[in-house]
């Protein structure tokens, strides 16, 4: 009989002893290796079953060269992520594909500039195959950090970044996903001019992100005339968005309508809005962005919105980051970047 490990768990050994193979070829097959023909290859899956074995993660580690983990690393501080569902509906969507796939998930945030050392040590040290990135700014060390250490990285959003050309906002050979912000800003605009809004306000978001500075530019695309009095920056939260459209109100109280650049400001505008008096849609329409099912849907009035598919872009982060892996030793080539659609979801306060 072949020796067996404390608790009868069957070793290597064993299953090469029954397979009537060698231990080394074992390892190939139960580690992901290559280079075992298929019928010595079925033998020793077909020995696997009936032995019950388990492979070593650490073993299976050495011979694929990969520890079965993608890092997703979230550029922002831990109450932000836990307060806004746009990130837990990215991550659902990074999960699901990453367990479809037998990967695991470590999430990594940045609760300030100094938790870059800890992430760069982190993904220098080889416990990840590859790492998934969004919500970053423009002066964000994360791209560096990963092509220093030559990481696979996917990013959530359009690069911000300069790419080595000298030009900012290129993408480079960079994988991204990201949504047609100035698409969708653009519809939400012309929807309130075709309303006959004459005073059309935006909130931005943080303008040193690219998603709030597309959004800005669909906005001032349909407006160009719209001067700055018209624009506040925000900083995606619900009370940046109060923030904001108070200072909207105080320089321009005609204003008839808002584009938000996306839910959470939306709300915060419509409680500053009510606190004002301003009743929505009849005196003020306003907008927002995400269709976030937590926010959107339940706001008061239920708000009228420019819906991304933000899970699926988690998702489609994921599965671009697995194909960039590949199934074997050599890392594949970067795949091409996606920017899916977005539209216009009415409700009842536009």
């Amino acid at each position: 009989m072949p020796e067996q490990r404390p608790g009868n768990r069957p070793t290597l050994e064993a299953v090469a002893t029954r397979a009537g193979v060698s231990r080394a070829t074992v390892s190939r097959v139960v580690n992901g290796g290559d280079g075992v023909r298929a019928h010595l290859a079925d033998k020793v899956r077909e020995a696997v079953r009936d032995l019950g074995y388990v492979p070593n993660p650490a073993a299976r580690t050495l011979v694929t060269r990969r520890t079965g983990a993608v890092a997703v690393i979230i550029a922002e501080p831990e109450t932000r992520i836990f307060s806004d569902p746009f990130f837990s509906r990215q991550v659902r969507g990074i999960s699901k594909e990453l367990t479809a796939h037998d990967t695991q998930l470590v999430l990594l945030l940045v609760e300030d500039r100094g938790d870059y050392e800890r992430i760069e040590r982190y993904l220098a040290g080889g416990h990840v195959d590859g790492a998934l990135a969004f919500s970053l700014h423009a002066d964000d060390p994360l791209p560096e950090i990963t092509r220093r250490i030559g990481v696979p990285t996917v990013y959530g959003g359009r690069p911000g970044w300069t790419d080595g050309s000298g030009e900012p906002g290129r993408s480079g050979g960079v994988a991204f996903v990201d949504a047609d912000n100035r698409g969708g800003a653009r519809e939400a605009v012309r929807y309130l001019v075709a309303q006959g809004r004459e005073r059309i306000a935006h909130i931005s978001g943080p303008l040193d992100q690219t998603s709030a500075a597309d959004r800005l530019s669909g906005y001032r695309d349909v407006l160009p005339a719209a001067g700055a009095e018209l624009v506040a920056e925000g900083d995606f939260t619900a009370a940046g968005g109060a923030r904001a459209m108070g200072e909207l109100l105080d320089r321009c109280p005609g204003i008839d309508a808002v584009f938000a650049a996306n839910d959470l400001m939306a709300t915060g505008a419509l409680r500053v809005l009510r606190e004002r008096g301003r009743t929505v849609p009849a005196q003020v329409a306003v907008v927002g962005f995400d269709d976030a099912e937590a926010v959107a849907p339940i706001a008061d009035p239920p708000l009228t919105t420019v819906r991304q598919d933000i899970e699926g872009m988690g998702r489609l982060m994921a599965r671009l980051l697995l194909e960039t892996l590949g199934g074997g030793h050599e890392q594949r080539a970067a795949p091409g970047s996606v920017v899916t659609a977005t539209s216009l979801v009415r409700r009842a306060s536009a």
